[in-house]
C-alpha cells in the first residue's frame, strides 16, 4: 500500500469512521505519490491494545532505538483501544488495509489464522530464534502445525483475597484447588453473607469456565477437533457449576455480566477473592483502598491436574504486508529479551522469553510493595502454566455452546446429563 493510503486510512480510523467508509476508501483506486514525496524507506505500521498513554513514553523510545539501527524503517504507532480491536482488524484484514504487525490475543489471532490472514512465521524464523521463546508459549501460537505469531507478554492469574473476609469465615488460606473453593465458598457465605467469587458464564466474556475444564481434567476437543467433554469427568465439571449456583454459592449476575463485575463486587467487598492479574492491584489501590489494605496473594486456583492458565498476548504479520523482512525484524525486535525484560518490569507482567522468564522469577525483597510481590507469585507459575484454551477455529462458538447449555442447566431448564448431551451434540454438528 502506498504511504499516503495508509496514513489516509489510519486518520480516519483515528476518527472512528464507519466500516462502511474504510472500505470504501481501501477500495480507492491509488495513484503514484506527487514527485518528490517519494521514499526509500519502508513503513511498518505496528498496531497495539491500548497501551497509551502509560507506555507512550517506552514505545516512543523503543521505536526510536529501533529506527538508528534499522535507518531504512518508519515504525508508525497506532494505539487501538481495546474494545475496538477485533472489529478494526477484521475490516482492515477484510479490506486488504492491515498494518503490518498487530498486537491480539491468541485466541482471536487463531480464528483470522485458521482464514490464512497472517504471516506462516515457519518460513521466517530458524529453529534456534523460535526457541528463544517459552516452549508452551510459542506451541499457542500455532495451529494445524503452522506458527503464526510471535509471543509478547504474559500474565498468569493469582488468587487476590481479602484476608479479613476470610478470617470472618474462619479461614486462614484461600482455596488452592476447586473442591476447597466449593467448601469455602458455603463457609464464606454462611459465616459472612458474602460471596466467596464471581466468575462470568456470558458466552462473550471470558473464558475462566472452559479453562476450568481442562484444570479438571476433562478435554474440550479430541484430536479430530469433536467434543471430548461428553463423558463420567466432563458431567462432572457441570454438575460443580451448577451446584455451586443453585446453592447460591455465586452471585446471580454470573449468567449475564462479566468480568468486569468481577472486579466490581471485589472493591465493593461482596467477594471475598478475586482470579486476577497483579496488575490490577494498582487499580483496587486506587478505586478502593480499604479493600487493598486488606488484599494478599495467593496461586491461582486449579484442579487436581494443577495446571494453571497463562494468558498471552503475541504479535502477528498479516500476509498482505508489502514490508514483510521489516515487519518480522521488527516484531523480533520488540519481543527480544531485553525488550521484553523491560516492558514487562514497566507493566507489571511477565516476558515470554526464556532468558527474560528466568529474570522474572526472583523472590521478592523483604521490603517489597504487594504488587512486587503478586507479580513474584504470578511468575513462580510459570513452569506449570500454559494456555489452557487450544488454538482451534471456531473457538468463541465452542465457548458459546458449554455456556448455553451449561446456564440451561444451572437455572434446572435441564438436566446435566442433557445440557452435557446437547453441547456435544451441537459442536460435532455445527
Amino acid at each position: 500500500m502506498k504511504l499516503f493510503q495508509r496514513r489516509h486510512f489510519l486518520a480516519r480510523m483515528a476518527a472512528g469512521t464507519t466500516a462502511g467508509i474504510l472500505l470504501a476508501v481501501a477500495g480507492c483506486g491509488g495513484g503514484s505519490q506527487p514527485a518528490g514525496q517519494q521514499s526509500d524507506k519502508q513503513e511498518v505500521e505496528f498496531w497495539t491494545m491500548q497501551l497509551q498513554p502509560k507506555f507512550t513514553d517506552y514505545f516512543d523510545q523503543l521505536i526510536a532505538d529501533f529506527e538508528t539501527a534499522n535507518p531504512d524503517v518508519d515504525v508508525v504507532w497506532v494505539d487501538v483501544p481495546w474494545s475496538d480491536m477485533q472489529s478494526k482488524i477484521l475490516t482492515a484484514v477484510s479490506a486488504g488495509t492491515a498494518p503490518d504487525v498487530v498486537n491480539l490475543n491468541p485466541d482471536f489471532a487463531s480464528q483470522l489464522a485458521s482464514r490464512n490472514a497472517w504471516l506462516s512465521l515457519d518460513d521466517k524464523l530458524s529453529p534456534e530464534e523460535q526457541a528463544v521463546y517459552l516452549p508452551k508459549i510459542w506451541q499457542a501460537t500455532t495451529l494445524n502445525g503452522d506458527s503464526f505469531g510471535f509471543p509478547w507478554y504474559l500474565t498468569t492469574r493469582v488468587t487476590l483475597f481479602n484476608a479479613d473476609l476470610l478470617e470472618q469465615a474462619g479461614l486462614s488460606e484461600p482455596p488452592t484447588t476447586y473442591a476447597e473453593l466449593a467448601v469455602a465458598a458455603k463457609q464464606i457465605k454462611e459465616k459472612t453473607g458474602k460471596y466467596a467469587f464471581f466468575i462470568s458464564f456470558v458466552p462473550e466474556d471470558a473464558a475462566d469456565v472452559m479453562q476450568s475444564f481442562i484444570q479438571m481434567g476433562v478435554p474440550l476437543v479430541d484430536d479430530a477437533g469433536n467434543a471430548a467433554f461428553n463423558t463420567p469427568e466432563g458431567k462432572a465439571v457441570f454438575q460443580y457449576w451448577t451446584d455451586l449456583y443453585q446453592q447460591d454459592l455465586l452471585p446471580r449476575e454470573v449468567l449475564t455480566q462479566g468480568h468486569r463485575r468481577a472486579i466490581e463486587l471485589y472493591q465493593s467487598g461482596e467477594t471475598a477473592m478475586l482470579s486476577s492479574g497483579a496488575e490490577s492491584l494498582d487499580n483496587i489501590a486506587n478505586n478502593a483502598p480499604d479493600i487493598a489494605a486488606a488484599t494478599r496473594t495467593a496461586p491461582q486456583i486449579t484442579g487436581e491436574t494443577g495446571k494453571k492458565n497463562v494468558a498471552a498476548m503475541n504479535l502477528v504479520v498479516p500476509r498482505s504486508t508489502d514490508a514483510p523482512d521489516a515487519a518480522v525484524k521488527f516484531a523480533l525486535y520488540v519481543t527480544n529479551n531485553d525488550n521484553q525484560l523491560s516492558f514487562a518490569q514497566a507493566a507489571n507482567v511477565l516476558p515470554s522469553t526464556a532468558a527474560a522468564a528466568t529474570s522474572s522469577l526472583a523472590e521478592p525483597a523483604p521490603d517489597a510493595t504487594p504488587i512486587e510481590v503478586a507479580r513474584a507469585v504470578s511468575a513462580s507459575q510459570l513452569d506449570d502454566a500454559e494456555v489452557l484454551i487450544p488454538a482451534l477455529e471456531d473457538v468463541k462458538k465452542l465457548q458459546k455452546i458449554v455456556y448455553d447449555n451449561l446456564q440451561a442447566a444451572m437455572l434446572g431448564d435441564k438436566t446435566v446429563d442433557q445440557a452435557v448431551a446437547d453441547a456435544a451434540d451441537e459442536w460435532d454438528n455445527r
